[in-house]
Formats: structure tokens, sequence, C-alpha cells
């Protein structure tokens, strides 16, 4: 089958032709002739098997006939993250050469003035994320009223972050005749209940198991250590030794994780960029970049990268940290072997990911090869020797505590604890050690700033004179109040 039997436009055609593509991939075949007969259509299929074209392309042919109206859209497309719904702009660049369609990207991070000016004149599709969409909608510069097809790209990671209110809430804005489309690699039920509440009398395109991986990707897992320092050099061991590497997205879970193995590994010498959500957007999109056109090998990403980015030529994914949902393994993976290209993925499993990896094996029903020594061969701790650096860090230990490991009958015996009696039964003087080492008050000058030697006053000079006795408590003055005498009640 050929792109020109699914009906798709003549001009649709020639881009696609002029972009090198002649045959469809199996979830645009199925999905692109049911979009173009206008109905709701839910896609599942692996990552990397062109759902964003499955589409992109009968929009464009849909989108040949009529015209834009002030900030109302023809068409609405929804991302989760703002390097997704840039990639669809790029998509109907490519695609939509021969087209003079209008599109804008809603997201954030970027100025409200340049968005509202596209929207003043009229778009023809929207790609936007949740929140900037919403943002517009409630200052009053987006009408939804004129939206023909809404787009739901990505659910599954609508629903991890949270955006599952905001897309009941946009659903509820737009036209209830409008065409609605579901795309995305896994469908849990919540999707699946959403998934009908959204759509009327869809066509599932299901052109593979749901959460299934690749085959033309080879995936393994290595054992670490519990010690940050011991995974980061494990990491670093398969970066440099893995055959067949040309560039790698490392994934960790959480955003901290990232800018610290970016750190280490711009250390060790390695051509590294970072990406994560707390970045600008320009940050972001210049990381990106880099990363596609070869300018850095390395990409330290948290899962803002694991959906839908389309880089074609990833040779390796690493897990630095095995995700925690089932789902974003998956998708994480999924960077690597895409369009028929082979492609390699390691996950990094320490002490504590057990549960983590039995879920993933449960989605995808397959069980990972290990490379080398499992986890439980390793250690119950997972420990690894210590290396060089970590014994000379441990030999910053005080003294006191070098001598402790000593062979006992080496250490010299601890004087034994006089007993309370005895501490009581000695005079006060003898229980203060005498200060030899200090001269007499007599030949020490007086300090500066007016601070003299001060008087007779017994409380004051107690320890001035040795000839003296010790005086306890107030000493010979008892104040007046101390010396009236008790009345009792009797005599009052």
């Amino acid at each position: 089958m050929s792109f020109a039997d699914l009906g798709l436009s003549d001009k649709v055609l020639q881009s696609v032709t002029a972009a090198g593509y002649s045959q469809p991939t199996p979830i645009q075949a199925q999905a692109i002739p049911h979009v173009l007969a206008r109905r709701d259509v839910l896609g599942i299929a692996q990552t990397g098997t062109g759902k964003t074209a499955a589409f992109v392309l009968p929009m464009l042919t849909l989108l040949e006939s009529g015209r834009a109206r002030a900030r109302m859209p023809r068409t609405l497309i929804l991302e989760p993250t703002r390097e997704l719904a840039a990639q669809v702009v790029e998509n109907f660049d490519r695609y939509g050469a021969n087209h003079n369609l209008s599109v804008a990207l809603i997201i954030g991070g970027v100025s409200f003035a340049d968005q509202d000016a596209k929207l003043t004149r009229g778009v023809d599709v929207l790609i936007a994320t949740p929140g900037r969409l919403l943002d517009h909608f409630e200052r009053g510069k987006l009408l939804l009223t004129g939206v023909e097809l809404l787009v739901i790209d990505e659910a599954d990671r609508m629903l991890d972050m949270g955006f599952i209110p905001d897309i009941e809430r946009i659903v509820k804005l737009v036209p209830f005749t409008r065409q609605t489309l579901f795309f995305s690699a896994t469908m849990p039920p919540e999707i699946t209940r959403l998934a009908d509440t959204f759509l009327h009398n869809p066509v599932r395109a299901e052109v593979a198991k749901a959460a299934s991986t690749a085959a033309t990707i080879t995936q393994r897992l290595v054992a670490t250590g519990a010690d940050p320092a011991d995974k980061r050099e494990r990491l670093r061991e398969l970066i440099r030794t893995t055959p067949d590497f040309k560039n790698a997205i490392i994934f960790c879970n959480r955003k901290r994780d990232v800018a610290v193995l970016h750190r280490s590994l711009l250390r060790h010498g390695f051509s590294v960029a970072a990406l994560h959500g707390d970045m600008d957007q320009r940050a972001r999109m210049a990381a990106l970049e880099s990363f596609r056109n070869g300018s850095v090998s390395l990409l330290v990403a948290s899962d803002v990268a694991a959906r839908g980015l389309d880089i074609p030529a990833v040779s390796h994914v690493f897990n630095y940290d095995v995700p925690h949902h089932a789902e974003d393994y998956v998708h994480r993976i999924g960077r690597t072997g895409r369009a028929g290209r082979l492609g390699h993925s390691y996950t990094l499993v320490g002490p504590g990911d057990e549960k983590s990896l039995a879920a993933i094996e449960s989605l995808t029903a397959q069980s990972v090869t290990w490379e080398g020594p499992t986890l439980a061969e390793l250690g119950s701790d997972g420990a690894r020797p210590r290396r060089e650096s970590s014994a000379r860090r441990g030999g910053q230990r005080s003294a006191s505590s070098r001598h402790d490991e000593r062979d006992p009958s080496q250490r010299e015996p601890r004087p034994a604890r006089e007993s309370r009696s005895a501490r009581e039964s000695r005079s006060p003087r003898e229980s203060r050690p005498a200060r030899e080492s200090r001269p007499p008050r007599e030949s020490r000058p007086a300090r500066d700033r007016g601070q003299e030697v001060r008087g007779r006053d017994p409380r004051h000079s107690a320890h001035s004179s040795a000839d003296e006795p010790r005086v306890i408590g107030l000493g010979d003055h008892v104040p007046a109040f101390l010396a009236r005498p008790v009345l009792k009640k009797s005599d009052t």
C-alpha cells in the first residue's frame, strides 16, 4: 500500500514524496482513511511508528477548504509538553509546504503578546499545552467554538502529568459536533474511560499490543550498588565500553538527579547536555537541538523527553533510574530503535528497585536479560568493591576512631570511673584541678577598655588568693528579706 491509496490530496502527496517517504506505517495506513471520513479515531501503537503523521497528513487534506477567523482556530492539537508541541509544528512545516495555512504554537515560557497577535489574525491549526491554552481563554483572547477537529496526543502522559481536569474542561468548551482523535502508546484503564466519554463511536486503530516494546531494541539490565558514586561510575563504564555506541539519552526520575549527573559527566570529559522541566524554554530547545545536530553525544533528561520526541538516530538509551511508572519504561526505550533501526537500552537496577522492575516485566510481558551479575548475585545490599578514592575519604577519620579498630589486646586500659561517693567526699578545692600554668592574678596587667582589677568583695575575690577560703553561695552577705522571721497561720 502507498500513500496514494489512502485518499490524501495531491499537495500532501507531493510533500510526502519530497520528504522521502513512499509507504505508510501500519498506524498511518489504518488511521488516515478513517480521519478523512470524519470518524473519531482511537490510535494505539508503539512509540516511533509515525503516530504524529497519522493525524497531521489527513488534517492538511481536510483544511484545504475553508478559512480561519480571528481568535477562533479551526483545529486544536493538545500536547503534554512543550517539546512535543514544537515537534508537531515541525511536521506541519515539513508536510504543509504546499499549503497556505497559519499554524500557532501556544506553550509556556513564551511571551503572551506574540501569541495574542497570532490568535488575533486567525489560525487554522492551534497546537498548545493545556495550561497556556486555558490562560489565553480566561484572558478573553481565544474562542474554541469554531474547532472542527480536536486531537489529544499522548493521552496517558496527560494523565501522569495531572492534565486530565484541564482536558475535561477544554473538551466542554469545544463544539459537541467536533471530530476527536486519541493517540497514545499505552492505554491504562483511566484513559480508556476518558476515551469512552470523549469519543463518539470511535474506530480503534491498534497495530501492536498496548505497552509493547519494539523488537528492534536490545534490552539489558545492569546491577549497581546503592552508593550514587558507584552508580555514576557504572554508567560511565557502560558508555565507554558498550558496542556500536553513537549517542544516547540518559533518563533520570528527578530533575535534581539530572543536574547532578550532568555536572558529573562534564567533569569526566563527556560531551553532554541537560533537559528537564525547570529549564526555560530557550535553554530546553537549545539542548534538544544540540543533541539532534550531533553537537553533543549525550542528553541527560527527565521524562519530559520520554514521550514522543522524534530523534531518529539515537543508538542507545540508558535508564539511570528505574522509572516509577512501568509505562514510562516503554516510552523511554522507544527513543531508540525507531523507524526500523536497531537500538540498545540499558537499565541500571539498584537495591529497592525490584518492585518497579517486576511491574515493567509484567506490563511488557517479557523478561529482560541481565548484563553481568544480577542484583542478587552482586550482594544483598548491592555493594561493589570500594574504590581507591573512597579509601582515601575513609582515611580522613579521626585518630581515636582508628585507635578503636586495633586489636583489643593492644588497647590501653581505660581508668576506672570514680564512684559518686568518692567524688562527694573530696573537698571543694580538690575537686577542681589546679591551674599551674596560669600566672598569679597580681602579675597579670589589668585589661584595656576600662576593665580594672575588681575590688575585695568576697564574691569577686574568691579565687584571687589562695589564703582566703572559698565562698559558697551568698557568703557572709545575707539579704534582708531572707532574714525576716517566718509567720505561721497561728501567729496571725
